[in-house]
């Protein structure tokens, strides 16, 4: 595998929801569940979520909402009025700000290492339109060649479409670009029918079976792309 450039999904592999901060919204309507519950709770909900029906019937907007949900319910919380008002103040903070604004304390290094092997990085992600500020606001914008909002550009993950703007934009070949994401069928499965190879981040181990490399988190995925590339 010759790389020119390395595809990252925002959510699940850059940043994650601020759970503390889904844990005070809860507490403020009477739910009382901390946020270590709530993150390990997450990649279930997840991979839950991640399957070839589920994904082809849904958008990334209705999708958001369910898997808040399946979080609460992973983490033992039963859904009741106070989870939903809850999860609605939430759902608006997201809409304006980005719920998913917890950096993970490996990305900015991982980054750097990925430039330093002189690969140029992109951003392709489902997001609501708020991408490049949130990156921005994170700190993490200057890292990137390119960023692509589903939002802005009309077509998001899985569709193939996406894929292909995105290496049009970067003036790349399909073959030359690995996407790395956290659902297999959006993101493993979206960017191999667009020609990319894919691999998936796999924090809690729960994709045993499926064909696709799998890491634990972007660090293991940096230390395997300098293998390619050495």
């Amino acid at each position: 595998m010759i790389l020119d450039a390395v595809f990252l999904d925002a959510g699940g592999v850059l940043v994650n929801p601020n759970w503390a901060r889904v844990s005070e919204a809860l507490a403020r309507h009477g739910v009382h569940v901390d946020a270590a519950r709530l993150g390990a709770a997450e990649p279930h909900a997840k991979h839950e979520m991640d399957t070839a029906d589920r994904i082809r019937t849904t958008n990334d907007r209705s999708r958001g909402w369910e898997y808040l949900h399946l979080v609460l319910t992973h983490a033992g919380v039963p859904r009741s009025n106070a989870t939903d008002e809850a999860l609605g103040e939430l759902y608006d903070y997201h809409e304006r700000h980005s719920l998913w604004e917890s950096v993970p304390e490996e990305v900015p290094g991982a980054l750097a290492a990925l430039k330093r092997l002189g690969l140029r990085l992109v951003v392709v992600s489902n997001s609501n339109g708020t991408l490049r500020t949130h990156l921005t606001r994170m700190g993490l914008a200057s890292a990137f060649d390119l960023m692509i909002d589903s939002t802005e550009v009309r077509v998001e993950k899985p569709d193939t479409g996406i894929f292909a703007l995105t290496v049009q934009r970067l003036g790349v070949a399909p073959g030359a670009v690995l996407h790395v994401g956290d659902f297999f069928h959006i993101d493993v499965v979206g960017a191999r029918a667009a020609g990319l190879h894919a691999w998936l981040i796999d924090s809690a181990g729960l994709y045993t079976g499926y064909d696709c490399p799998r890491f634990p988190n972007l660090t293991a995925v940096v230390e395997a792309v300098a293998r390619f590339t050495e």
